[in-house]
């Protein structure tokens, strides 16, 4: 990691289920559930694959997200 740059949780969090593949499910603030593997996420939006489906989902409409076996976070203190 750079000097003076630090991943948030939220980065730090994502990207290791998406470098590890693990599955997830993503409640919604309306209550659906969405099931998948994060493939790409940026700061608005994360891209979920399930069955070769795509579906991009806004994260202010994420209200949860459940992943289904325990992942490692590394996060650098300072």
């Amino acid at each position: 990691m750079e000097k003076g740059k630090k991943n948030n949780l939220q980065d730090t969090f994502l990207n290791s289920v998406r470098v590890s593949k693990a599955s997830l499910t993503v409640f919604l603030v309306n209550g659906v559930k969405l099931q998948g593997v994060v493939t790409w996420f940026d700061n608005f939006c994360i891209l979920l694959v399930r069955d070769g489906q795509m579906q991009m989902v806004y994260k202010h409409a994420i209200s949860t997200i459940v992943t289904s076996e325990p992942v490692s976070l590394r996060i650098d203190e300072e």
